[in-house]
């Protein structure tokens, strides 16, 4: 049961994850977009925070990843990487609920 506890809390980790990306990616085009404004301190500090969350996640995708202009697609990869890492953990625990097999 310890296994599955352990595997649950890594699907809440990977979850709270998959939506701080997603909420980066609406800021960062409402940004764009110029309809909510960096002059705030309040949306500032958030973009500050979701970048310095997020970075660590992106930095080695970037490096492999060749530079195509002004467009990331480090976050794409990283939602992809989440959904099969749900699909093996997902995997792990019905194997374990059904006897090992």
């Amino acid at each position: 049961m310890l296994t599955l506890t352990i595997i649950q809390i890594l699907q809440v980790l990977l979850d709270v994850t998959w939506w701080v990306i997603v909420i980066q990616f609406v800021l960062s085009l409402l940004i764009a977009f110029n309809v909510v404004n960096m002059q705030s301190n309040f949306v500032r500090t958030l973009a500050y925070g979701f970048d310095r969350l997020t970075e660590p996640l992106y930095r080695p995708i970037r490096r492999i990843l060749p530079n195509l202009g002004g467009l990331d697609l480090s976050p794409a990869l990283v939602l992809l990487a989440i959904a099969i890492l749900r699909i093996i953990l997902n995997n792990i625990a019905a194997s374990i609920v059904l006897g090992g097999a």
